[in-house]
């Protein structure tokens, strides 16, 4: 099976993506954590305002197969977090990278970026 795996973004191991835009990183589940995880039926974000820390949990994504925690990809400040997810946690599957994203850090450390994955490194972990 072939799953979406844009070149800009980086990744975890733990599935998460992470997009750089100037310092504010945006933060989702890849599509194939998403397929994955099955039907999302409720996830639970960080408060705008907290902070996170790089590897650490920042939040729950709950599905009709399972239960997994969320880590953040870059250390730094929560300065938004997707509530449209809270009414709709299936945008998560519909569209991972765009209307399924989860937060919005500003990172404290950008250079956290480059210990994530590329999307060569990501696609030779998920085939």
């Amino acid at each position: 099976m072939s799953f979406d795996v844009p070149d800009d973004l980086g990744y975890m191991e733990s599935h998460e993506w992470a997009r750089n835009d100037d310092g504010t990183v945006r933060v989702g589940i890849t599509d194939f954590a998403q397929d994955e995880l099955g039907d999302v039926v409720f996830v639970e974000l960080p408060d705008v305002g907290d902070d996170v820390a790089k590897d650490d949990e920042f939040g729950v994504i709950e599905s009709i197969k399972a239960v997994s925690d969320l880590y953040a990809p870059v250390s730094g400040e929560v300065t938004a977090v997707n509530e449209q997810l809270f009414d709709a946690p299936e945008l998560v599957n519909e569209d991972p990278f765009g209307e399924g994203w989860m937060m919005e850090i500003e990172a404290s450390d950008p250079g956290e970026l480059d210990d994530l994955m590329s999307a060569d490194q990501y696609r030779k972990q998920v085939e």
